[in-house]
Parts: C-alpha cells; structure tokens; sequence
C-alpha cells in the first residue's frame, strides 16, 4: 500500500495555503512600498487561518479536525445549520411521514455526555406498516442500576469458568478491518465500563491486550491466530492464546451476516506487514478466509470442535456464532446436540443486517436471515428440544439503541453485541471508504498519519459512556413496562402495525414453541415441522424421507 506522508497530502492543503500566504504576504508588507497596510492586514487574516489550523492539528477532540485542519470546519458549520435545512427541505416517505431520527446522533450525544432529549412528539407515523412498541405499565418499577445489567455465560454443564457478561459488548471486528488506535479505544473503554470486546476473527492483536479488558476471541474458517501450515486449526496455538486471563469466552464464527456463506474479506490495500504477521497471510493479496470450515463438516463435529475449544482454553465459554441460512442446518446442529449431550455455552446470531468492513453488494443486500427473524427461529428452535435453559443467546446486527436492544431481548437473546454504535462513539461519520485505507477519521486506516487522529483516551471515554448511557435508557424502558431485568421482557410486551393498520404483538407475529414440541410432537410445529423431518446430525444437508 503506498505509504501516506503529511506534507504531500491533499487534506492538508488548506493549511498549507494558509502558512504559505502568511508569509507571502508578510514578506510584501515588509519590503514592498505598494499598498503595504493591505498587505499587512492580509498577512493577520491568514496568520490567524494557520494559527487555527494548527490547534485542529493538535487538538484531541475531533479527528476529523486532526486529518483535515481548517477544511472540516466547513463540515461543522453545515452540521451547525442541518435542523434549519432538514426542517425546510424535510423529505417524507410514500404515506407522508418523515424518515427517522438519525441513530448516529443518538450514539454521538450518549458518547459525548451531551443532552439526548428532544422535543415535540414521535417523528414515525403511528399508522405506518413499520411501526413498534413497547407497551408500559401502569405501576413502573425502580430503574435497575446499570451494574445489575448482567448475564452469567456458561452456566451449565462443562464450563469451569463461566462468564459475567454485560447485556451491551463490543461486537466482532477485527484488527486490520479497524486500525490499531480504534482497537485500543474500543478495549480501553470495555475495560473501564466492565463489558467485553469480540477480537473478530482477526486474531488477537497486541492492541487488543494493551487495555486490559475482556476478549471474546473470535475463530473464523481462516484460524488466524491459531493457524497451522495450510491453513488449519493448530490446538496447541489456540490453547496457549485462549489460556490467557484477559480472554473470558472463545467463539467460533460460522457465518456473518452482512455476508453469510462469503468468508472475511480483508482487501490488500489495507493489509500491512504486521497485519500479515499477525494472520499469517502475504502481503499485497485480499486476505479471504474460505466459505466453510476445514476443521469439521457435520453437526456433530461442529459440537466436537466447540467442546475442543472450551477444553483447550481451560473451561472457558465455548460457542459459535452464525447467521441463520437453510433453517433444516439449524435444526440438524439441534438433533446433534439432543443425540451427542454436547452443547455449547453460548450462541450468537447475527442478522443480515449486521455491517462489514467489505462485502459484495448483493451479499449485503439479498443474502442470510434478519436478525429478528433468525433469533426468534433459533431461540424456538432450542425450546422446541428442551435445551434452552442450556444454552445462552447473545443477538447483533444493527444494534444501536436501547430499544433495539430491548425488541430483540423480547424474542429471546440475553444480551446484545454492538459494532457501529460503538464505531460511532469512536468517531466513525459513515465515510464509507473503510476497504480502501483512507479513512477520514482514523478509524477503519492501516496508515499512521490518519490514525492520529483518533486520540485513544478522549475515544475511550466516549466508548465507555455509549455504553453506559444505553444501558441507562434500557433500564428506563424496562422500568417503565414494569419490569425488573430485561430478561423478563416477553414477545407480548411488544406490537407492530402490520397491513390494514392492524397491530399484533410479537407473539402473534413470531410462530412461539412450547418446551419440547419438536421431540414430542414434531408435527404441529408448523414451520419447524418441515425443516426439522429433513435435518440430520451427521450431515448439513437436507434428507428427504
């Protein structure tokens, strides 16, 4: 990748301009006798440009004043002026109602403390196809203390070391799809909010261990971290890694969502030579991982290979993580667990709307389940075989706000993981160049210069403070239906207004399981009753009777 060096570089050509004119102009001042007082003047007005430019230079705040000295003000100022704009210019959808509060915003006020409140009513129209809500109580209970917003994982079975998680984490991304000051943002915030960070399935970095806080280490179809030669799963690598204190669970990834079926795509252009150390990769090639694991190819051996890892870290959670595809793969992983007594600690479905660094388009767009949807299908799934008081279920995918938190909670996960809400609170302005190295603000660039601007301590806090602000919200919201614990939440404190205006609550929406339906009477299970005749725990792939 070319090297990027501050002098030559087009972003800072306006501050450039202004330390040049100043000295033009000054040099006119002094040694010319024409119009000298307007030379004068002219070289105060571009001394005072430089001067500025240099604080944005300097200053720890906004990155992108750091990368674009005296041009980002321009940025500010159009922000200073957007409600008047947006106000005047205000667009609608077909049946008249405005689109939706920005949740970038929502995750900038929590992140930097600033006042989340807003006035006047609901920007969604009530009668809109689209539209949920939480139903509240008449007699609201105390708001839960953040703290108490807990989950233990590993709470059965083999697991010796299980896990007190906090219902908000960090979700998947690697070091290499973010740069190296993002990742020790994010870890230094985990580490002073006590909550957990997923490494990605790029290995665990040296700047995932300067914070000090809690990894979830993830493993992709590439072992990058515990790789052998060719590319397979090499246990005593994975063992003296996972045996580290700082790592609390191990994951094994499946799929993505935003590109199930694909494998990581890390572009060349972002690849440096100690991202390629790291992975084990060459330099100047797209590091792609294969679509499918090498390690195991049926159901049981999944459960094998999970169970490998929790013996191989030391009894810590073990589980894996997917986007739901053929439902009859879910269902053949569940008849292995009823038929092997093997199961994992956790179980993480991601949505299809969950974001990625690099994807094609149409993977993005048209391929894997919602998030919504895949959780609900799994969560009956494992109460439809007796498991699920085994097995907890983490959710992520688009998860931005305390509501999304709570509708999801609602259809069965105990916690949540979050990406770019916490990408948000890093800096992040959607730029959408983060396969090409050139991110505005540091946090997706392989390229040094870029990456100062992200100052670590000052993202830090902020990532800390995203977290505890939404979980502040989620407590109000439980609160305000009545409850004590977001695990309490229920399909039925949720309703959606679907065709004709008719609102129906979650439970009628989602086809709910009673406790083992699918091994006592399989045939009323409506849509499970298909996929789970077909499934099988010695392979993957549909059977027909």
């Amino acid at each position: 990748m070319r090297a990027l060096r501050y002098p030559f570089e087009l972003r800072f050509l306006p501050l450039t301009l202004a330390v040049t004119g100043t000295l033009v102009f000054a040099a006119l001042a002094a040694f010319t006798r024409t119009l000298p007082d307007l030379f004068g003047l002219l070289a105060l007005v571009f001394l005072a440009l430089a001067a500025l430019g240099l604080r944005d230079l300097f200053q720890t705040r906004h990155a992108i004043l750091r990368n674009y000295p005296l041009a980002a003000h321009a940025r500010f100022l159009m922000e200073k002026v957007r409600p008047e704009i947006r106000q005047y210019f205000l667009e609608s959808d077909k049946d008249g109602a405005p689109f939706p509060r920005d949740k970038r915003a929502i995750v900038y006020q929590r992140a930097k403390e600033a006042l989340d409140k807003r006035p006047f009513g609901t920007q969604y129209d009530v009668y809109g196809e689209r539209f949920e809500w939480l139903h509240h109580s008449l007699a609201p209970k105390p708001q839960a203390p953040v703290e108490a917003l807990r989950v233990t994982i590993g709470h059965t079975g083999p697991c010796t070391q299980p896990y007190s998680a906090s219902v908000l984490n960090i979700s998947a991304m690697s070091y290499g799809a973010l740069s190296a000051n993002a990742v020790r943002a994010l870890n230094r915030g985990a580490k002073m909010g006590g909550f957990a960070h997923d490494t990605g399935e790029g290995g665990v970095s040296p700047y995932h261990r300067e914070g000090g806080g809690d990894l979830i280490w993830e493993i992709g179809s590439g072992y990058f971290g515990c790789r052998g030669k060719g590319g397979t799963f090499e246990e005593e690598v994975f063992a003296r890694t996972a045996s580290a204190e700082q790592i609390r669970m191990v994951e094994l990834k499946l799929s993505q969502g935003a590109k199930p079926g694909h494998g990581g795509v890390l572009p060349a252009a972002k690849i440096t030579p100690e991202i390629a150390a790291i992975r084990g990769v060459p330099m100047g090639e797209d590091c792609i991982s294969p679509s499918a694991h090498s390690a195991f190819s049926t159901p049981i051996e999944l459960l094998e290979m999970v169970a490998k890892m929790r013996m191989l870290s030391g009894g810590k959670p073990a589980g894996f993580k997917l986007c739901i595809g053929h439902p009859w793969e879910f269902l053949a992983i569940c008849k292995a667990m009823v038929e092997t007594g093997l199961t994992p600690d956790f179980i993480v479905i991601d949505g299809k709307e969950g974001g990625t660094g690099a994807a094609p388009l149409e993977f993005m767009d048209h391929i894997g389940m919602p998030l919504r949807d895949g959780l609900s299908f799994a969560h009956n799934a494992l109460v439809g075989v007796g498991l699920r008081d085994r097995i907890r279920l983490g959710a992520s995918g688009k998860i931005v706000t305390a509501f999304d938190m709570a509708r999801v909670m609602a259809l069965g996960a105990d916690w949540c993981n979050a990406a770019r809400g916490f990408m948000f609170a890093l800096g992040c302005i959607q730029a959408q160049s983060c396969h090409t190295g050139q991110c505005p603000t540091g946090v997706t660039s392989p390229d040094p210069a870029r990456q100062r601007a992200l100052v670590v301590p000052d993202k830090a806090e902020r990532v800390k403070n995203f977290h505890r602000n939404t979980l502040h919200a989620l407590a109000e919201l439980i609160a305000a239906a009545g409850l004590e614990h977001p695990a309490e939440l229920r399909p039925h404190h949720f309703l959606r207004r679907g065709p004709n205006e008719q609102a129906v609550s979650y439970a009628e929406h989602y086809q709910m399981l009673a406790p083992g339906q699918l091994i006592a009477e399989p045939a009323s299970a409506g849509r499970f009753a298909d996929p789970w005749r077909v499934a099988r725990a010695d392979s993957f792939a549909r059977h027909e009777a």
